[in-house]
Order: C-alpha cells, then sequence, then structure tokens
C-alpha cells in the first residue's frame, strides 16, 4: 500500500506542511502518531467513520526516516478484538487534546471482520509517499 501526500493529505495536513515548508509556521504533530481504522472513507475535509466497538483503539504508528520521500510502518500494528465490521481504511491522527487528522487513504481491498478478530498491518505494509 502506497499512498500520495498530494492525494492523502487531510486540509490541516496540507495547509501545516506548506506553513512550514515556506516557514510561516512551525506546527508539528503531537507524537506519537496514531493509525486509526475506518469503515467508510473520509476525503481532504472530512473524517471517515472510524471503527466503534469491541477492544479496538487506535494504535501507535512509528515509522524510519523517509528515504526516496517515503516511509513504512516499522512494527507491525495489530488491532485486536475487533467488532464485526468492514474496514475500507486507514487515518493517521496525532496525541494532542483535540487530535489532528494528518492523512487518510484507502487499503489496498476492504477486509470483513467478524466480532473478536485480529486486522494486521504487518511491517512495512503501509507506506505514505511524497511522490
Amino acid at each position: 500500500m502506497v499512498f500520495s501526500i498530494s492525494d492523502n493529505l487531510s486540509n490541516t495536513g496540507e495547509n501545516r506542511t506548506v506553513d512550514w515548508l515556506f516557514g510561516t509556521s512551525t506546527t508539528a504533530p503531537t507524537l506519537p502518531l496514531k493509525m486509526a481504522l475506518v469503515t467508510a472513507a473520509g476525503n481532504d475535509a472530512t473524517a471517515g467513520t472510524e471503527v466503534v466497538g469491541g477492544s479496538y483503539a487506535r494504535k501507535n504508528i512509528s515509522v524510519a526516516a523517509a528515504v526516496n520521500g517515503a516511509v513504512t510502518n516499522s512494527a507491525d500494528l495489530s488491532f485486536t478484538g475487533m467488532p464485526a465490521c468492514t474496514v475500507v481504511g486507514w487515518e493517521i491522527w496525532d496525541s494532542a487534546g483535540s487530535p489532528v487528522r494528518w492523512s487518510y487513504g484507502p487499503f489496498d481491498a476492504s477486509k470483513n471482520l467478524a466480532a473478536g478478530d485480529e486486522f494486521k498491518v504487518a511491517a512495512s505494509g503501509w507506506s505514505f509517499s511524497a511522490s
């Protein structure tokens, strides 16, 4: 799964990235960043419908330094005890008191889950690219 900055940053992410690049602001995400799973996709302006129920919780996502403008998740992301649902995509949020949604995108394929199932994104199974 590869996602491009130009297509997968939220409006807030786009604005803050451009502000940082051109020196008008240095507002960075509050770490750690977290991956959320969604059952209905969002867009630049609107968050998707996040999974609710079971033992689902957003997971901290860590990445190594970018190589050729891309990063990948450096560890498995295991969402255990999921509710019955169909996961269609992901969102990256920060950990601010009022979390900010930075990016979003679809998975290669939707995944139907039964109650109690695990949803796993293997290490290096998710990537984000500036190209």
